[in-house]
């Protein structure tokens, strides 16, 4: 290299590509760190599957619930079996400031309906209403086999854990397209949106009945008893259920070079696995500043509840951290607190898609394999609904990739104008914290069959690993 070279090179910016610059040991450890990931996303397909799963590994690896007797400096906490948060407390008080990596882990889907049985009486087939969550493409729902997932309050309280459709063995279920031969006023004369109605996205459930039953709704009565067999549960328990359709599809390796990965709910399961291995494998480090790794529910239906991150329970969570370290818990040094924070909101952006170019600016998107996303905005139109964070914590965040040896790239969420976005982060900064959005990217955010780059999931382990620990 020329020094005109070398002082042009020092003038430019110019992302890097990791599987262009980094070495066989890197690309080794992205491909590594992949397998255990597709194994996350494959036991954990919703919130309550996806706390248990994080609570688990926490045990392991000697974390306490947050106000047991014999907590020490590894704690956590769950509210509603919906959300939770763990820390690792370090020497510097807390009141000085925290660093957190806050993601969210719920992701959109079809849910059943509270009264959702019913028997078909065009077609005699014992089906099921739904309702769906989030911002999805219907008509990628339909025709598709789909698991059902989630949670039976009984009658005595007890909770009936269901998951059905995983397994091999297992039956699946279907929401049925309509055939193209009877499309054409139904739906090809539709625009997209509008072609599959929400309405008629009714899950087949059951066909048969008893023989000789002469009984009004007979296919029903035969699917509530199968469901009585294998459950113990009666129609009456669907009115107190939480219970959600979701592919019934393992993710896989994607690609002829198997450098990415496919699969359900990596929106934002891909952020929350990177927060939690980072934190998990950053035990050993004796931080001075505490750190913090926050999941929160219903992002994708705004925030709002009681375990949304609008709710109290972060604050809470802090304030019970300030408490058990000797701190002051006052809310004017649990404020004071916050301000001293600096918080990475851990969301997914959007990659550059080869079908859909138009809708990136190249110089300010997201591609593939150029390592972990950081937005300093999201929202849409002139900004609404978005953080933008700071000038100063942007290159604060910069520095500290920089000197961890992260592969990293600004980007926005498409074109001005074009749609947008938000994510939690404008709700952690009301709370007077640093935040920037920084994720990984994904083509087909929102669908069945999300698909992020390996090079992208490790940079975005590597890069809240080195956040955590920062100063």
């Amino acid at each position: 290299m020329t020094k005109k070279d070398a002082k042009k090179n020092d003038l430019l910016y110019e992302r890097k590509n990791f599987f262009k610059d980094a070495s066989q040991a890197e690309q080794d450890a992205a491909f590594s760190y992949a397998e255990p990931y597709k194994e996350f996303l494959d036991q954990a397909k919703t919130v309550r599957e996806t706390v248990a799963y994080v609570e688990n590994l926490l045990k392991k690896h000697k974390f306490q619930a947050l106000g047991a007797k014999n907590a020490k400096k590894r704690v956590y906490s769950i509210f509603r079996g919906k959300t939770m948060a763990f820390a690792v407390i370090g020497s510097k008080p807390i009141s000085e400031g925290f660093n957190m990596v806050a993601a969210h882990i719920d992701t959109p889907r079809v849910d059943l309906k509270q009264n959702p049985l019913y028997e078909d009486a065009s077609s005699t087939m014992a089906c099921m209403r739904t309702h769906y969550y989030g911002g999805i493409k219907k008509y990628q729902w339909v025709s598709t086999p789909l698991a059902l997932h989630g949670a039976i309050i009984k009658k005595d309280g007890s909770v009936l854990e269901i998951s059905l459709g995983e397994k091999e063995d297992e039956p699946v279920f279907i929401i049925p397209d309509l055939l193209p031969h009877l499309a054409r006023k139904e739906q090809y004369t539709k625009n997209l949106a509008d072609a599959i109605d929400a309405s008629r996205m009714n899950l087949v459930f059951g066909g048969m009945q008893e023989p000789n039953n002469e009984d009004k709704e007979a296919v029903k009565l035969y699917a509530l008893k199968q469901l009585n067999a294998r459950y113990g549960i009666t129609e009456a328990d669907f009115i107190s259920a939480e219970l959600e359709l979701v592919p019934a599809t393992r993710s896989r390796d994607a690609g002829i070079d198997s450098s990415m990965v496919v699969g359900y709910g990596q929106d934002d399961r891909i952020c929350s696995y990177a927060a939690l291995t980072a934190l998990i494998d950053n035990l050993d480090a004796k931080p001075s500043k505490t750190m913090i790794v926050y999941f929160s529910d219903k992002e994708e239906v705004g925030s709002q509840g009681n375990t949304g991150a609008q709710s109290v329970f972060l604050e809470d969570f802090v304030g019970r951290l300030l408490k058990a370290n000797g701190e002051c818990d006052s809310s004017a040094n649990l404020r004071n607190t916050f301000m001293n924070s600096q918080i990475l909101s851990a969301d997914v952006t959007a990659a550059m898609d080869p079908n859909y170019p138009g809708v990136h600016e190249r110089q300010n998107a997201t591609l593939f394999n150029h390592g972990v996303g950081i937005s300093k905005f999201t929202g849409a139109g002139g900004k609404s609904g978005c953080n933008d964070a700071n000038a100063e914590f942007v290159a604060k965040v910069i520095r500290i990739f920089n000197d961890a040896g992260v592969y990293w790239q600004m980007g926005a969420l498409g074109k001005v104008d074009e749609g947008g976005g938000g994510t939690i982060a404008y709700i952690l900064a009301n709370l007077g914290a640093e935040v920037i959005d920084c994720g990984t990217g994904l083509m087909g955010m929102h669908s069945l069959y999300e698909m992020c780059s390996k090079a992208d999931l490790y940079s975005t382990y590597r890069g809240y690993k080195a956040f955590l620990t920062s100063l």
